[in-house]
């Protein structure tokens, strides 16, 4: 009878525990869920005004400063509206590596030009790793200052919209920035960076409105998105490496350009890039590469050009190694870049020029390894056969290929 008992005592002590056990369990999980909630911060409530009229950049470096203190995740919130901001810095390194701007409003800069144009940059993130930013338009109101260019009077240079320098792990989705002054979007000395569904919007004839620059960076990826502009959609500049573009329309613009490149005698290359599954409408250039005609350590190789359309492009495929504009610095020199391993695989599509492909490339350092396969551009929708030319360029080319190969 006693050990019965006995037992029954040592199950109900055994059942008490487990109870008080699970529920310690309980306790913890939500304290550990409390620990880690994120910490939000609406510009609102720091000072903003949604009228497009208050200067709000103290508002918006306030929120930023919040988050980037914050030792939990930290989301900063830009609501509907209109939203005026000059010159900002957002510098990190920051005390957690997970910052969000979610926004859903217009964050527009100053309409007087020269309040930013000797700046360089509007929006400057610098030493920031992981923040993502959804959402939202950034309005340069770029079009006056690309006015004053246009009439040749002495205006300020203007400011890239966008700068993304010295950091890692930035996720950018479903931003839209709209006439910038200068280039929209910059990423320089910058690992892991990610450009989803981005648009980027210019007139045709804005100066240096690059849509995307990459520079210095590695790991960039942009997808899924829509470009317009009045220079390049996207360039590429000295130390690019890792560099993949899909699902990209370009237009109006001057194409996705790996250059200039050898600007500098000392430079860095540019390799392991990818582009696919890209269309071009009524651009100047399509898939294009181009180095300054002079000396430079400079190179671009392990390039992929695949599945492209190109609907009355200019220069649909070009390697330029002799730009050199206005004739300055370079008349009488070659290019220093040396160019490989460069493959063309299923390019369809108009040329508004006769001339559709075109390799012009250095006679101190021929392109190697260029490969055409799947090739066919026509010249002005199919009435006229287009032309090849190729200089200094050496390669193969596999399969159907119009215009036919001067390789």
């Amino acid at each position: 009878m006693a050990l019965t008992m006995s037992s029954h005592s040592t199950l109900g002590v055994t059942s008490l525990l487990f109870m008080v056990f699970h529920i310690a369990i309980i306790i913890s999980s939500q304290s550990a869920a409390i620990a880690v909630a994120t910490a939000e911060y609406d510009v609102i409530s720091l000072g903003a005004r949604p009228d497009g009229i208050t200067d709000s950049t103290q508002a918006f470096v306030g929120a930023w400063l919040n988050a980037c203190g914050s030792e939990r995740p930290a989301t900063i919130s830009v609501p509907t509206g209109r939203f005026l901001v000059g010159e900002a810095t957002f510098s990190g390194p920051c005390k957690n590596n997970a910052v969000r701007w979610r926004i859903q409003g217009v964050i527009t800069a100053p309409a007087d030009y020269n309040v930013l144009g000797n700046a360089w940059t509007w929006l400057l993130f610098q030493h920031v790793d992981g923040m993502s930013i959804s959402g939202g338009v950034l309005d340069g109101q770029g079009a006056a200052l690309w006015a004053c260019k246009a009439s040749g009077k002495n205006c300020p240079t203007g400011a890239t919209t966008i700068l993304f320098s010295n950091s890692r792990n930035i996720a950018v989705s479903k931003l839209m920035s709209l006439n910038s002054q200068l280039f929209h979007i910059v990423i320089y000395e910058c690992q892991n960076v990610r450009l989803q569904g981005v648009k980027v919007f210019a007139s045709g004839d804005s100066p240096n409105t690059d849509g995307v620059h990459i520079q210095f960076s590695s790991g960039i990826t942009i997808m899924n998105s829509r470009i317009g502009t009045g220079d390049d959609c996207v360039s590429v500049g000295a130390g690019t490496t890792n560099l993949w573009i899909e699902n990209v329309a370009c237009g109006p613009g001057h194409g996705i350009s790996i250059g200039s490149l050898g600007k500098d005698l000392e430079e860095a290359g540019v390799e392991n890039v990818t582009v696919k599954n890209v269309v071009f409408g009524g651009t100047q250039n399509g898939l294009r590469i181009k180095s300054w005609g002079r000396p430079s350590t400079g190179f671009a190789k392990n390039i992929l050009f695949q599945h492209a359309i190109m609907s009355d492009v200019k220069n649909p495929i070009v390697i330029d190694q002799n730009y050199c504009p206005n004739s300055i610095n370079c008349p009488g020199q070659f290019s220093g870049v040396k160019i490989s391993d460069v493959t063309y695989h299923d390019i369809h599509g108009t040329s508004a020029t006769e001339v559709a492909v075109k390799f012009d490339c250095s006679p101190k350092n021929p392109c190697t390894g260029i490969r055409l396969e799947d090739v066919k551009l026509t010249y002005k929708n199919d009435q006229r056969p287009a032309q090849a030319s190729c200089v200094n360029a050496g390669g193969l080319a596999f399969g159907l290929v119009q215009p036919s190969s001067c390789l």
